[in-house]
């Protein structure tokens, strides 16, 4: 798979296969706009843990790994299972987990 290659699925969807791993697809409800800025936010908090851990920054880590749970919740990856929620618990997911994001990033 090349870098503009979509990873392959499984047949239910619900997860992705990379090298042989399977990872919890990303919510396909999730409008593209509002998916586009959590993985922003996923990339970002991603970035502030290798800065905090190359930095010895224990508190920072945290924070920043915080960051990428609450991404990843919103997005469908971690959490409970999109495919097990109903179509208005999955729009909060996500829409509370941008706005906790968005809130942080301007704090």
């Amino acid at each position: 798979m090349d870098a503009h290659q979509s990873p392959e699925r499984t047949p239910d969807g619900h997860h992705i296969v990379v090298r042989g791993r399977k990872w919890r697809a990303t919510d396909p409800s999730v409008p593209e706009e509002i998916a586009a800025r959590l993985r922003r936010h996923l990339m970002a908090a991603r970035r502030a843990v290798r800065s905090a851990t190359a930095a010895g920054d224990e508190q920072g880590e945290r924070a920043a790994r915080a960051r990428v749970n609450r991404a990843k919740i919103a997005l469908g990856e971690r959490g409970t299972p999109w495919w097990e929620q109903p179509e208005d618990e999955r729009r909060q997911r996500w829409e509370a987990g941008l706005e906790s994001l968005d809130e942080e990033e301007q704090g």
